[in-house]
């Protein structure tokens, strides 16, 4: 600056932007306690582009032996399965577990172990119960970025040819299994 002071309409401008970001951030949170009132808003709901394509391209290292997995074994899949990404550090993922144990009989679960060392996964798992038939390891989360992952636990139901059928960013339940996941994974089976 050449020392000069600044026009009395810059300065009004600049005091103003905080005035106008505060305001939009306003009309975000408003419409979204509105949206909440009616019933029409889900924090859990997350528009997963991903939904009705095939899996995207990974290969993950295994978390136990013989256990890894990637997206060529999703895609020669005949009958759906179930891919929940987990961690050992996630509250609401101890809380799915036994939910999670009961439906292993009904549907093949698949855990992808998200951000977590190996021992404290496999520690986890056999501390909750181990409702997975495959666990793979996602160790540093680049394979998450291309599932579309939030947080965990994420879980997605794989389809014949690897093709993602449903998807949930909150904890499994039984209402979930009962209303959507069962009669979903029943019409995919061949």
């Amino acid at each position: 600056m050449s020392g000069q002071p600044s026009s009395p309409t810059r300065r009004r401008l600049l005091m103003a932007a905080p005035l106008v970001v505060a305001g939009g951030v306003g009309v975000g949170f408003w419409r979204m306690l509105s949206g909440m009132t009616k019933g029409s808003f889900d924090p859990h709901d997350i528009h997963a582009p991903a939904l009705n394509r095939p899996v995207p391209d990974f290969a993950l290292p295994d978390q136990a032996p013989g256990q890894g997995f990637s997206a060529r074994d999703l895609r020669a899949l005949k009958s759906p399965v179930l891919v929940n990404y987990f961690a050992s550090w996630c509250i609401p993922c101890v809380a799915e577990m036994p939910v999670l144990n009961a439906l292993k009989e009904r549907l093949p679960i698949w855990g992808i172990a998200y951000k977590d060392k190996p021992e404290h996964a496999l520690g986890f798992v056999q501390r909750a119960g181990n409702p997975y038939a495959r666990i793979a390891a996602d160790r540093d989360g680049l394979a998450a970025i291309d599932w579309g992952v939030s947080g965990v636990p994420e879980t997605f139901l794989i389809g014949p040819g690897g093709v993602i059928r449903w998807h949930t960013a909150s904890p499994i339940t039984e209402t979930m299994i009962t209303n959507t996941i069962m009669p979903l994974a029943d019409s995919l089976k061949s």
